[in-house]
């Protein structure tokens, strides 16, 4: 039987557990998607192989109780051969509001990366947006603080492995929960891409403010210098239209395209409220904006 730091034999074998979290993979390798594997090469090339071996084994029986992942901290418990089940945290830096401002916005100025992260797919470039900002996505053996309550030599021990083994499973299922460690979970972060999806000038809304108006009701309304905003109606009461109501407000020599020059294509569907419709997890709006500026662009094209 091994020796532990305070003298104490522990049992070759631990307690086992009823109810506890199995690994769904009870052979080879643990971990099937990409980001879930580039999280296990990390592991496995810093940390010692026989503790890893012995830590898929409690992975694979179930030792580990429960599993709590939030803002730059992992929480477990995992039975031993003790009574009293050990007590794990593995953190790394999770990233402040202002590193995450910087990162929404890298990830939203490329389109292709932008419209996989809405589709709930994790694009494996995404690890290079993360770098090119100064800010790794995954940690390296200096960017994880990992303990364990038991007695046991090494590093890790068998009780932590075993816990790393099942939190790369877990992304595996939700390679969001990756992001979420990080300081920002799935719907915060599909939100800041969505409103940013017309970029900077056609809607980022930022304290109010969006590009060349004021949001207000879901309308640009007011632009800069006191020009009025393409929305802008006087709103009359009825009994004092009464007699023109039906009349067209405008002589027909000056009907024309509804919106001035410097509107954005996709005015419409900012001052409409949109629908809850999404198509395989992307929001209808996110879908229809392109279409709109493509459109807008060809009768330019023609108009020239």
């Amino acid at each position: 039987m091994p020796v532990g730091r305070d003298g104490w034999f522990e049992a070759a074998r631990p307690i086992r557990v009823e109810g506890g979290i199995k690994a769904r993979s009870q052979r080879g390798s643990i971990g099937e998607q990409w980001w879930s594997r580039r999280f296990i090469d990390i592991l496995e090339r810093v940390c010692d192989a026989g503790r890893l071996s012995r830590g898929r084994a409690y992975a694979r029986r179930g030792q580990v109780l429960d599993l709590d992942l939030g803002p730059g901290l992992v929480k477990a418990r995992v039975q031993g051969s003790r009574p009293d089940p050990y007590d794990v945290s593995v953190r790394i830096t999770a990233y402040g509001a202002d590193e995450w401002a910087g990162l929404v916005g890298a990830l939203a100025a490329q389109a292709l990366h932008r419209a996989k992260l809405l589709a709930g797919e994790m694009p494996p470039e995404i690890e290079d947006v993360f770098s090119g900002c100064g800010l790794p996505l995954f940690p390296d053996e200096r960017g994880l603080d990992m303990t364990c309550s038991c007695p046991d030599w090494g590093f890790p021990c068998k009780h932590l492995s075993a816990v790393l083994y099942l939190l790369a499973e877990a992304f595996d299922d939700d390679p969001f929960l990756v992001l979420a460690w990080r300081g920002m979970g799935r719907e915060a972060l599909l939100d800041a891409l969505r409103a940013t999806g017309g970029g900077v000038h056609a809607g980022l809304v930022q304290g109010g403010l969006v590009q060349g108006g004021l949001v207000q009701g879901g309308l640009v309304q007011g632009g800069p210098d006191g020009i009025p905003g393409l929305l802008d109606v006087a709103d009359v009461p009825f009994a004092e239209r009464i007699g023109d109501f039906y009349e067209s407000g405008a002589s027909p020599a000056r009907l024309g395209p509804p919106a001035g020059p410097g509107a954005p294509p996709d005015l419409l569907l900012r001052a409409l409220d949109p629908p809850q419709v999404k198509a395989r997890h992307i929001p209808l709006l996110d879908l229809l904006r392109p279409a709109y500026r493509t459109l807008a662009a060809e009768e330019n094209e023609e108009a020239e």
